[in-house]
């Protein structure tokens, strides 16, 4: 009797036990489906999505490929992240709606009359149904930035699914998670800055003044102190006169090279690509053993500022038997033979010139070229979520001067690491591109999710100034005084 009692106190012990476990794993079950995961970085397993539809991703590309490789991804996620839904982010990463983004209806001057365009009937931007004004070829299209993001704003209005887009263009600056001024600052300079004889200041510095007076004017500036405002200034030497009036605002730029630190950083800011100049290289089917150059570089060998390394990399190279090293410009057919060279080389130098990008990189890019980037204080794109290091060689300057150095270094990598690098390079490839109309994960896509990441912060500097707004303190007359909030509190 009494080993019946234990055997029934055994079994009602073990359901017991058994409950519990299971209770204890649904609970931790419950809190892993509504605990977000910390941020990461993309890595080479969850940049793309599984075929089966599970997201493992961050960001994603939709589309097939160029490179030929019959590969189809999905459309992009922004990197995950806690935002409500001011922010447009979920707990697992999915876009829940898109990056709002007011347009100042700035004067054609600014933009697109910049490029020839004539205006009709009071109109301040094309009707790009019908009309896309075409921007200048040559070195111009290197920091077209401007260009390409103010189409996909102007696109997004007459989208059939705006949902579906990264940032749409919206008509009441209140809704606006940031303001975007679309002055075409690169361009401007390009074109515009020398003075002629007629003129006293160059057309460039009088478009600058303008814009600071009427950005500043805005009430939209007023209450942001500009921190939500985009300036687009990707030139190194565009917006020279404006940035410090507008320096509170979120500058995009090709590096940091001719800003002070107080002025433009990356905290604030937003390092966009270049434009790469050469072809992409369409159904890439070469390999290690066909690229025959083991080492590329062709372009201006004696630079100023922090390009004294490729003078001094010309002369320890030149002698290399499979090392092609050597001056290059526009002229002659410059870019298709520069284009040809990388196409048929393993590695192409990207070295610090007068600032520390240049638009080699993003040659080598496009060219599956694997790139070797001397320039100890490069910024890169969408570092936050890319890795450079599993597609690029970093080497620094110090050590890349060196005799023997750096030839040394690049043949020790072998037909293995190499591939595995090139075949990176083809996934990454399509981060790079700009185009029109926009595709799926593209320059223009991964500039919108740069400015999307920037979003909590800007909001959380914006509120803090208000911290004292409504402060009030009283007088000795028995009166009250208000003190305004502190100007530009960054």
């Amino acid at each position: 009797m009494a080993e019946k009692q234990s055997s029934s106190v055994a079994r009602k012990s073990l359901g017991l036990f058994l409950m519990t476990i299971m209770l204890f794993v649904l609970s931790w079950l419950f809190v892993l489906r509504w605990t977000c995961p910390p941020p990461r970085s993309l890595d080479r397993k969850s940049f793309f999505r599984s075929s089966n539809g599970v997201s493992r991703t961050i960001l994603v590309n939709n589309g097939k490929q160029s490179d030929g490789g019959g590969r189809e991804e999905e459309p992009p996620k922004r990197e995950q992240g806690f935002q409500d839904k001011d922010g447009a982010l979920t707990c697992n990463g999915i876009v829940k709606e898109p990056l709002k983004i007011f347009m100042y209806d700035l004067d054609p001057e600014f933009h697109f009359g910049l490029l020839n365009w004539k205006p009709q009937g009071g109109r301040v931007w094309p009707d790009i149904r019908t009309q896309i004004p075409l921007y200048p070829g040559g070195l111009n299209l290197q920091h077209s930035i401007e260009y390409w993001l103010t189409l996909d704003l102007l696109a997004s209005e007459i989208s059939d699914n705006p949902n579906n887009r990264v940032a749409i263009r919206v008509q009441n600056s209140s809704e606006a998670d940031l303001i975007f001024v679309p002055f075409f600052s690169s361009l401007s300079y390009n074109r515009f800055s020398k003075v002629n004889p007629h003129q006293k200041k160059s057309r460039n510095k009088v478009l600058q003044a303008k814009l600071v007076k009427f950005v500043t004017a805005q009430k939209e500036w007023k209450i942001s102190g500009g921190r939500d405002h985009i300036i687009l200034a990707h030139h190194p030497n565009s917006m020279l006169d404006a940035r410090m009036q507008l320096w509170p605002a979120i500058f995009i730029l090709a590096d940091f090279g001719r800003y002070p630190l107080n002025v433009a950083n990356v905290e604030k800011d937003v390092i966009a690509p270049y434009r790469h100049m050469v072809k992409s290289y369409v159904n890439d089917t070469s390999d290690f053993d066909s690229r025959k150059t083991l080492l590329f570089f062709q372009g201006s060998i004696y630079r100023k500022d922090g390009g004294f390394a490729r003078q001094e990399l010309f002369y320890l190279l030149k002698d290399e038997k499979d090392v092609h090293f050597s001056f290059g410009s526009l002229k002659n057919d410059g870019v298709n033979k520069a284009g040809q060279g990388m196409h048929s080389s393993k590695f192409c130098l990207n070295i610090a010139g007068d600032t520390p990008s240049s638009n080699r990189l993003f040659d080598a890019i496009a060219s599956h070229c694997v790139p070797v980037i001397i320039s100890d204080d490069i910024e890169l794109p969408y570092e936050g979520v890319l890795d450079y290091s599993e597609f690029c060689v970093f080497v620094r300057t110090s050590d890349a001067v060196k005799e023997k150095y750096l030839i040394n270094l690049i043949r020790s990598i072998n037909k293995k690491e190499w591939t595995q690098m090139w075949e990176k390079l083809k996934e990454v490839e399509p981060l790079f591109e700009y185009q029109y109309p926009a595709k799926d994960g593209d320059a223009v896509q991964m500039i919108w999710q740069s400015l999307a990441r920037k979003v909590p912060s800007v909001k959380m500097k914006i509120n803090k100034s208000r911290r004292f707004s409504n402060t009030v303190v009283p007088q000795k007359d028995g009166g009250l005084r208000s003190i305004p909030a502190p100007k530009n509190f960054w």
